[in-house]
């Protein structure tokens, strides 16, 4: 399968905010919002499709990425790109992940430039945990929001 990302549209961002995941993955559930679709489209979102213009998921990165409770304790301060992903539900647990993240890995290196690659995952989620580390990604901390535990992970 050949991916490839494209600017988020408003019609994309729909698409998106339409995705619903089972539990416990439903913490990943958006509602549809003006302001969701404005983040979605605005805020640097790319959207990733397959070569038959199916979207497949998005990619978000630099403070788009980030995690309020970690931009709130720190854990942000040292250099690296933050990257944020998104899978269709019914995509997610099928293999899928390795090539989706690789194509957002290889779009946002800067070319001939050694670079820190930073992502924070929510902690209950250890199908995508065990990915990230499957491409490099090293445990780095924790951090604790109101709701929720998030792993932060760093490949150089």
């Amino acid at each position: 399968m050949k991916l490839c990302s494209r600017k988020m549209t408003r019609e994309l961002a729909l698409n998106v905010l339409s995705w619903h995941y089972d539990p416990p993955y439903d913490f990943y559930y958006n509602q549809v919002t003006e302001e969701a679709i404005s983040e979605l489209v605005n805020d640097g979102y790319m959207a990733v499709e397959d070569e038959k213009g199916e979207l497949l998921g998005f990619y978000c990165s630099g403070r788009s990425a980030q995690v309020p409770a970690g931009r709130a304790v720190g854990v942000y301060t040292e250099y690296a790109i933050d990257i944020g992903v998104g899978m269709h539900p019914e995509l997610t647990g099928k293999g899928n992940g390795s090539l989706f993240l690789s194509l957002v890995l290889n779009e946002l290196k800067p070319i001939n430039s050694d670079v820190i690659f930073r992502l924070t995952v929510a902690k209950f989620n250890i199908r995508a945990i065990k990915l990230y580390e499957n491409l490099g990604f090293k445990k780095m901390s924790e951090i604790k929001s109101d709701t929720h535990d998030f792993i932060i992970m760093l490949k150089w």
